[in-house]
């Protein structure tokens, strides 16, 4: 009955914006739905995204209100080949591309650069998001090979005035403004400032929070068409976060008879999990005369964070530790990591520019890039405290007392890279061939180096008809836990090499998008050898590979009133060479075969929009014998939204209702730590915004 009467203003708001619709003026909307091609792709920005040979997705600030995306997490709502990864209310987001997790130490940039993303990486200030899916061994020098995600911070391009409040479930309220203005002679300077505050209210029980958000943006063009670009960004967010349900005995738990508003971190000691993060770039861009450029850039990043959680892990009662007591019991500790810090600093030199050769154009560009990471850890808490129960009603007492030293974690790296698009002429001038080549030198406990190629080849079938197919080269470097256990704790592991190959099909033209891509990539698996049950009795090795195949299809289409987006991801992932044949031809834990999205919206009038989301995700392993596994889903999300004019400012209203239909599922099955987890579904919960633009 609560929820309800919680949902009534969201229906009344659905049928309000309906019934604005009768007796106005019908409003059609056009142009390109999809932008061009993203800055993190690596060669250049404002490249038409129909002739990239790669697979990428650029998210702009009005799809991600109107996707209700707040935190990376909430990408998977919008793409079916973002899944997710262990991600928990409270928590850093964490997620999976074409099965492989990305690394939130190395696979994600901040205009570009890279930047560590354990932490809650605010998106207030972002002008858009951008997603490269594939390997990723010429834009990273290390980094896991299902893709890159890079934020595009918002800079004072134009006047901007403009604030957003937002409600959610059960009483979440964020108050956000955008300001950006243009001044001085010929508006040589500008200026960008957002502002943000939420109180964090959700569903989940015990789960209170809440966030801020200050950054500033400016930039001065100076003589000569030199661009200096500066920008400063301070955040906190205070929330406790969610530990997951797990197995129950050999028994998956039925997800249609656990609650998922509840929190298993609700004893009386527990406390939020604390990120605050300051993030500062500069940024000078010289024009060489010609079609040549140089680009300094420059950004340094400070984490802190309070890793606090009251965890359950394992059933010692029953003798296992990767899951809990079949009577519903488990074992509770009492988590602290306090003042953890981390540091990034990152600074690059790029040239690029472009020559003609004979009837060939080449688009060159070199840079080189220095990185910085630190991680400081103090000694940590992870001391039992009693048996718990998966109805969270035994209050227990505190383990606080920091017990292990954790060691610190310090790495520099240097890339060198280069790259060649080349646009032939003559019978040849539909072709296109694409080189890079990226050297890094990483600095650790042991030294390495890697060199990453890649190498694709385009051709224009038609004008809006583009055919490619790629092959390149990824790299990991992975160092065994500097743990008592492990015969070579500490000690960097060989690289680990994944190679990609890709071939599509692009097609766009005025209202219709779509693509094709099929791929496939191998990538070399981690494991311990040994009984791994007293010190020194366990190495780090690696142990087989990860194959992962599969095909991506994507389409927009606007006709009218009428507008439709839709995405596919179809994955063939099993493990090859493995130790323990009998995990050979499995698939990996928490990756589903299967998985779609899509989304059917139609302009009524008046600027009024109703649209209906679809989300399926397949069936995942939960052990990684497969002995057991949570079944297939779907979501369904109902909303609407409002456009007028009033009082000289454009206002925007949306409502939406997720998971319209209360669907009870296990969203996901993370293997994380040894441990298996299950995320529920969130149950249906609405939001209401309003956006006032002058």
């Amino acid at each position: 009955m609560a929820l309800r009467k919680s949902l009534t203003p969201v229906a009344l708001a659905l049928c309000a914006l309906a019934a604005h619709a009768q007796d106005t003026q019908r409003i059609t909307v056009t142009g390109r739905l999809v932008p061009a091609a993203p800055d993190v792709a690596g060669f250049g920005a404002g490249m038409d995204l129909l002739a990239a040979p790669i697979a990428t997705r650029s998210l702009d600030e009005e799809s991600l209100r109107d996707g209700g995306v707040r935190a990376l997490a909430d990408l998977t709502r919008l793409d079916a080949g973002v899944s997710d990864a262990y991600n928990a209310e409270g928590y850093w987001s964490q997620l999976t591309m074409r099965g492989f997790k990305l690394d939130n130490r190395s696979n994600y940039r901040r205009d570009g650069l890279p930047i560590n993303a354990e932490t809650a990486l605010a998106l207030d200030n972002k002008e858009r998001v951008e997603i490269l899916k594939g390997t990723s061994g010429i834009q990273a020098g290390t980094s896991a090979p299902g893709g890159l995600v890079n934020l595009v911070v918002k800079r004072p391009d134009r006047t901007v005035r403009s604030g957003i409040v937002e409600w959610r479930e059960a009483g979440s309220l964020l108050a956000a403004v955008d300001l950006g203005e243009r001044f001085g002679a010929d508006e040589r300077y500008g200026l960008r400032v957002n502002v943000a505050h939420e109180r964090l209210d959700p569903l989940l029980r015990d789960a209170r929070g809440q966030r801020w958000l200050l950054a500033l943006a400016g930039d001065a063009r100076l003589p000569g068409g030199a661009l200096l670009e500066a920008e400063v960004e301070a955040n906190r967010q205070r929330q406790p976060s969610q530990p997951g349900f797990s197995l129950l005995g050999n028994a998956v738990p039925d997800a249609k008879r656990v609650d998922p508003n509840l929190n298993l971190n609700n004893q009386p000691w527990s406390q939020p999990v604390a990120f605050e993060g300051r993030t500062a770039s500069l940024r000078f861009t010289q024009p060489l005369g010609g079609a040549w450029r140089a680009r300094l850039h420059a950004m340094t990043q400070r984490l802190t964070s309070d890793d606090r959680v009251a965890f359950p892990f394992g059933c010692s009662a029953e003798g296992n530790f990767d899951r809990y007591c079949s009577d519903g019991t488990f074992d509770l500790y009492d988590f602290r990591s306090e003042g953890e810090r981390r540091r990034t600093d990152a600074i690059e030199a790029a040239l690029e520019g472009r020559v003609a050769t004979g009837a060939a154009t080449h688009h060159l560009g070199a840079s080189v890039l220095r990185t910085r990471f630190e991680a400081r850890l103090p000694p940590q808490a992870f001391n039992f405290a009693g048996v718990g129960r998966i109805d969270a009603s035994v209050a227990l007492p505190a383990a606080p007392l920091p017990l292990v030293d954790v060691a610190d974690r310090s790495e520099r790296s240097t890339e060198l890279s280069v790259r060649d698009r080349i646009e032939f002429g003559g019978a040849w001038r539909d072709a296109s061939l694409w080189f890079g080549l990226r050297h890094t030198r990483l600095e650790r406990e042991a030294g390495q180096r890697f060199t990453t190629p890649w190498l694709a080849l385009g051709w224009h079938l038609s004008p809006r008809t583009h055919v490619y197919a790629s092959w390149g080269q990824g790299v990991e470097s992975e160092v065994a836990p500097n743990l008592p256990l492990y015969t070579n704790a500490a000690r960097a592991l060989p690289a680990l090499k994944s190679r990609q190959t890709e071939a599509g099909v692009k097609h766009a033209n005025t209202g219709l998008e779509a693509s094709l891509a099929a791929f496939s990539i191998a990538r070399p698996q981690t494991g311990n050898v040994g009984d791994c049950d007293v010190d020194g009795s366990c190495t780090r090795v690696i142990d087989g590979r990860a194959l992962h195949r599969g095909m991506e299809a994507a389409l927009a289409w606007r006709h009218g009133p009428w507008r439709t987006q839709a995405g596919v991801l179809a994955l063939h992932a099993r493990r090859e060479g493995n130790a323990n044949a009998s995990l050979n031809g499995l698939a990996p834990t928490n990756v589903p075969a299967r998985s779609a999205r899509a989304e059917l919206a139609r302009e009524l009038a008046s600027g009024v929009q109703l649209h209906a989301a679809l989300a399926y995700e397949g069936a995942r392993a939960v052990l990684p014998d497969h002995s057991a596994r949570i079944p297939s889903w779907t979501r369904l999300d109902v909303g609407a939204k409002l456009e007028h004019r009033w009082s000289g400012a454009k206002v925007t209203w949306r409502a939406s209702i997720d998971n319209a239909t209360d669907r009870r599922a296990w969203k996901e099955s993370p293997y994380e730590f040894g441990h298996v987890y299950l995320y529920p579904l969130s149950p249906r919960n609405a939001r209401l915004s309003a956006e006032f633009e002058l």
